[in-house]
């Protein structure tokens, strides 16, 4: 078991180049290739050693031990569309060349008995950004800024659960090490860099909680994810300061940019060879600090996914729908000026992704291993702001999504 964790550790970090990416809000919808082929559902419905990721008291159902090691490839489309800085009655329209992310997923699992079980995981949660250096031209550029973003978080967790009869609980402490970089031409001349002062990086501590209970075919589970604070040393209030000065607002201070907590549900259905899931959650962006400045709203998330199985293979289908996590601020009274967030929010952290179709399956090679599939799309969203740092016509921001998971499982 030793081996096998010091494997799966290596391994996490050799494909740990998790850079910019998104679903609801910065958070993925799921790591693994089984939660992401039913988009996003698992708390309430066994993953195996994948359940790590989204409710570990799920993990009970491992029969002895079991590594899964993959991966998902992210390919994100983002345009923005504004007057910023450009010639009188013209419109800026640029797409993102931030469009392809390689996201690791590693999780093991091993039952020491009939009541407890562990592991280890190691897995990349969430994630934004965007570049808009290239492809623009002189006075072309002044509408993005020239901007790049780029948030990346990865997790590392050690579950350990208790099962007694039907019932199954866990904790997981988690150390999350996050990295943060704005950087934008005030300008627009694309020398790139008069706002920012590099990457600053932050390693904190959370935790996540899971319930289950099963009762014949049907399984129900709970689970909660604690807020952790990430603080990024001068990053964000220095590019946030540079544009308030601009604006002649007040200078910004604050430099947390929290991961918010989730508290969610699920429960799962088998007949037969078919299961019916359905997960319902909330992303509390609210109250997550750093977020609840640029007018974030909490999101609520519901995901309906569908297994068939047979004993050499399975298919999944899953949908998900969650209210935007990035609004119009405009008339809303937030710590900065609305309509600088509205700037920040459009061009640099287009959160705004609301619907996911997935599909996936499995193939079981043998009873000891398996291989996982996963495809899923995220369809275009369009968000307008009425009101913006420096431009009197609204400006918009389009943001769709397109994934591909595979994961390798042993089962031993």
């Amino acid at each position: 078991m030793k081996k096998t964790i010091k494997l799966a550790v290596v391994a996490a970090l050799a494909l740990g180049t998790t850079s910019a990416f998104a679903t609801n809000g910065s958070t993925m919808i799921g790591a693994g290739a089984k939660t992401r082929g039913m988009a996003g559902v698992g708390i309430g419905m066994s993953h195996g050693a994948e359940s790590i990721l989204v409710n570990p008291a799920l993990i009970t159902n491992v029969k002895s031990n079991e590594v899964s090691f993959g991966g998902t490839v992210f390919m994100p489309d983002v345009e923005s569309k504004n007057s910023i800085g450009a010639p009188a009655n013209t419109i800026v329209t640029a797409e993102s060349t931030a469009d392809f992310f390689v996201i690791p997923s590693v999780s093991v699992v091993t039952k020491i008995n009939d009541n407890f079980y562990t592991g280890i995981g190691m897995w990349g949660t969430g994630g934004l950004g965007v570049d808009y250096r290239n492809g623009l031209g002189a006075n072309t550029g002044q509408g993005q800024f020239q901007m790049v973003t780029s948030l990346q978080l990865m997790q590392f967790g050690v579950p350990l659960a208790y099962k007694s009869g039907s019932f199954s609980a866990a904790v997981t402490p988690v150390i999350q090490y996050g990295t943060l970089d704005i950087n934008y031409d005030t300008d627009g001349n694309a020398t790139n860099g008069t706002a920012g002062t590099g990457i600053g990086s932050d390693l904190q501590f959370g935790y996540t909680l899971g319930l289950s209970y099963e009762t014949g075919s049907l399984t129900l589970g709970a689970v909660y994810k604690s807020e952790i604070e990430m603080t990024y040393d001068n990053v964000l209030s220095s590019a946030v300061t540079t544009m308030t000065t601009m604006l002649a607002q007040p200078a910004y201070t604050n430099n947390t940019l929290s991961v918010p907590s989730e508290v969610g549900v699920g429960l799962s259905y088998g007949m037969g060879k078919h299961t019916f899931a359905v997960d319902y959650k909330v992303i509390n962006w609210e109250s997550a600090a750093g977020y609840q400045d640029f007018g974030w709203e909490d999101q609520k998330v519901i995901s309906l996914g569908y297994e068939y199985t047979t004993d050499a293979w399975a298919v999944r289908l899953g949908y998900s729908d969650a209210n935007s996590a990035v609004k119009d601020n405009t008339n809303k009274t937030l710590a900065l000026n609305s309509a600088l967030t509205n700037t920040f929010n459009a061009v640099g952290f287009p959160g705004n992704i609301e619907t996911h179709y997935a599909m996936g399956g499995t193939y079981n090679f043998s009873k000891l291993v398996s291989i996982d599939l996963a495809y899923v799309y995220a369809p275009e969203s369009t968000n307008t702001y009425t009101s913006n740092a420096f431009g009197a016509n609204p400006m918009s921001v389009k943001h769709s999504e397109t994934s591909y998971s595979a994961q390798l499982n042993v089962a031993f």
